[in-house]
């Protein structure tokens, strides 16, 4: 069966999916070993739980179709509203009700079908980084209440991210529809604890320059919600910047050092350091362990950024202690 146009319509979209349902599950992508417990979900401020965004890995309804594995991924964009901190309320464009929106994982060579629907007032598009036809490039508005199909090859393995290519990008960007995916080698990567950590940023008055910054959505919300890794062992971050309206920005880790993996193309490190700079869109795989038990702080080394809400901590535990 041939892939929808980006931009086709919603209608008989349903029928189209009911056809498809019910095939094999193939292997799915490898999503980390154990890790300290999480604590329990917030008390309802946000409208999903940061703390679970950073291990949340969706691998979709999977499918063999004519031989080959097919991942099926509903995305839907709306307006939602995110408590930036207790003064701010800010209406964020959310992807699933969330930003970043949903970490998408495949292993190389899967075949992708993203099914976008826009329930928003405002049109919108999804735009994804890799390699695919023109056709699925993401930059045709899908308007209020349509939907459309993406549907291409996963390559080439490593880590792209996602957004809005609507006019204009800034925009939309900076309201939250982004997100990322992850495509896993043939030969996977050894067990770690994964996470994923984007930069993102908030224009609070449509200026033209950010007001506030965050990781994963909500400012601070890992400083004062330390994260909980075990001593010795193997953590893997996938790191994205979608911060628009500023320069490059670069991300420090204290007290320690990490490979670099740049865009997750490689099995093999580019670099051993303890900050990376990363302009817009750029995104790099991080490898480190901790020796020493204690809480470590990880921020932009833009300190003005930093202080600004893009600020967090890791809590290393031994793992007699929480596990």
């Amino acid at each position: 069966m041939l892939p929808l146009a980006a931009g086709a319509l919603g209608l008989g979209l349903g029928g189209l999916l009911l056809q498809r349902a019910g095939g094999v599950v193939g292997r799915q992508p490898q999503t980390g070993q154990r890790h300290p417990p999480l604590p329990p979900a917030g008390n309802g401020a946000f409208p999903y739980d940061p703390m679970a965004v950073l291990r949340e890995f969706n691998t979709g309804t999977v499918r063999r179709e004519d031989g080959r594995i097919v991942r099926e991924f509903d995305l839907t964009a709306n307006s939602t509203l995110l408590p930036l901190n207790p003064a701010v309320t800010f209406k964020a464009w959310a992807l699933n009700g969330r930003v970043p929106g949903p970490t998408l994982r495949a292993n190389a060579g899967d075949r992708l079908r993203i099914v976008f629907r826009n329930q928003d007032s405002t049109s919108h598009s999804l735009h994804f980084h890799g390699i695919h036809p023109a056709a699925m490039d993401g930059i045709r508005p899908v308007r209020h209440g349509r939907s459309t199909v993406y549907e291409f090859d996963a390559e080439p393995h490593g880590i792209h991210p996602y957004h809005c290519h609507v006019a204009p990008v800034t925009r939309h960007v900076s309201k939250g529809l982004y997100g990322l995916l992850i495509v896993d080698p043939a030969t996977p990567r050894p067990p770690a604890d994964e996470l994923v950590l984007v930069m993102g940023g908030y224009d609070l008055k449509g200026q033209g320059h950010n007001d506030l910054y965050a990781f994963n959505g909500i400012p601070n919300y890992y400083r004062d919600h330390p994260i909980d890794l075990y001593q010795n062992d193997l953590i893997r971050l996938y790191v994205l910047n979608m911060v628009e309206w500023d320069g490059p920005l670069t991300f420090h880790l204290h007290a320690n050092l990490f490979k670099v993996y740049r865009t997750g193309l490689s099995s093999t490190p580019d670099e051993v350091s303890d900050v990376i700079t990363m302009g817009m869109a750029e995104r790099h795989i991080l490898e480190f362990s901790y020796r020493y038990p204690g809480l470590y702080m990880f921020h932009p080394h833009q300190d003005q950024i930093a202080e600004r809400g893009c600020m967090g901590h890791f809590n290393v535990v031994p793992r007699s202690v929480s596990g």
